[in-house]
């Protein structure tokens, strides 16, 4: 036995022998981590809701383990639903939310199992998030008529929940935005810029009396509820962009809530499909995209292109990898043209918590230099990039170095 050996061995009986150890728990997670009969080297033996823990991880993650009977043990969960039901209701028991989506994605892209989701009682035993309607997405044209309400009921909650969290700040964010974009120089006391009605009557200064006589004052005026901006969301329905939907469907809908706020949602592959008159309804929309097949974004900004009635006014969001099958020479002489008509023109590779997807880094410099930088955006920092576009001042990019 090596020192190594017999270290880990001494200290696995010291472990087991006191529960109050933190070595102990240190052992156990590793051992979990590690899987494996013989435990891996760790020397810790696992036990009652442990082995069971072990098992569901090792139905996942097992990767031809010799059991102690001698026979391979591989990953899977079996072909039936029975047994994948059974797996689903167990992670949810040993692990919180947060995990059980992660194995439940893990478990769809190792074991292929997208096509049981088209049952609706595996529907009702998963644990819903944005990754899971991306994919229930991906399936709905092969989901039978007795799976769709389920999945609609599974889609639905996950939008209620993102917009219980998006919408409130979205909206408050926007309507300052909105607010802060007319000037005006007899402003509500509420509404005075101070900092420029400082800067504008600096030459009023008193020095006998320290202080600022301002003769005129500097706010902002208050939104009219006429529309005031127009918002047209162009986005890139790829396989690779499933929660990018997702999240951009909600903010569709909650834009197209505010009445100063004109929006139009459009999505596209090789084709272009414009969901507008579906915003009152985030899950309608969801349900008009097809995720996957081809990328012509050239195509998709040239009908975004032509429902602008108003440049100055109107922010373009466009949310694609980038990956373009269509004429890429035409598509950044759009781009130019709409910057240059005064569109305010946003480009983001992803709309989702992940970060940025492989993306084109060829077109995202091209766009950067026509001055539309490609940069991902959380949920979170969403509504500080639209506020910024919608004023027309430099967006908050995220720094990625």
């Amino acid at each position: 036995m090596t020192n190594a050996t017999a270290e880990t061995a001494e200290t696995a009986e010291t472990a087991a022998t006191d529960p109050d150890d933190p070595a102990r728990e240190r052992l156990r997670r590793w051992r979990l981590v590690l899987g494996g009969e013989q435990a891996d080297g760790t020397g810790c033996a696992l036990s009652g809701r442990d082995a069971a823990m072990d098992a569901t991880l090792a139905a996942l993650y097992g990767k031809g383990d010799k059991a102690q009977s001698g026979r391979e043990r591989t990953a899977g969960l079996g072909a039936s639903a029975p047994s994948v039901a059974r797996w689903l209701g167990d992670i949810r028991t040993y692990f919180p939310s947060s995990v059980v989506q992660v194995m439940q994605r893990d478990a769809i892209d190792r074991l292929g199992l997208a096509a049981l989701l088209l049952e609706p009682e595996m529907l009702e035993a998963v644990e819903a998030d944005v990754h899971l309607v991306g994919t229930l997405l991906s399936l709905n044209k092969a989901m039978p008529e007795t799976t769709k309400e389920t999945a609609r009921a599974v889609v639905r909650k996950v939008v209620d929940d993102l917009e219980k969290r998006l919408a409130t700040r979205t909206r408050a964010t926007l309507t300052g935005a909105l607010d802060r974009s007319a000037r005006v120089s007899r402003p509500r006391h509420h509404d005075i810029d101070w900092n420029r009605t400082v800067a504008a009557n600096l030459k009023h200064y008193l020095p006998e009396y320290r202080t600022v006589v301002p003769e005129r004052l500097v706010g902002y005026g208050r939104a009219a509820r006429s529309v005031k901006k127009e918002v047209i969301l162009c986005i890139d329905q790829s396989g690779s962009m499933a929660a990018s939907v997702v999240y951009a469907s909600v903010f569709g809908a909650v834009l197209a809530s505010m009445r100063s706020i004109g929006t139009r949602l459009v999505v596209f592959d090789t084709a272009v499909a414009d969901l507008t008159d579906q915003l009152d309804d985030p899950v309608d929309v969801l349900f008009g995209t097809q995720l996957g097949g081809g990328t012509d974004i050239n195509r998709a900004l040239a009908y975004c292109q032509s429902r602008i009635s108003r440049p100055a006014e109107t922010v373009v969001v466009l949310i694609s990898d980038l990956y373009e099958g269509g004429i890429r020479d035409e598509m950044l002489k759009r781009v130019a043209a709409m910057k240059a008509s005064g569109v305010q023109f946003v480009t983001l590779l992803a709309l989702s918590d992940e970060g940025a997807p492989a993306y084109d880094r060829e077109h995202a410099a091209a766009l950067a230099a026509l001055g539309a930088p490609a940069f991902a955006c959380t949920p979170d920092l969403f509504p500080e990039v639209m506020a910024a576009a919608l004023e027309k001042r430099p967006l908050p990019i995220p720094d990625t170095a």
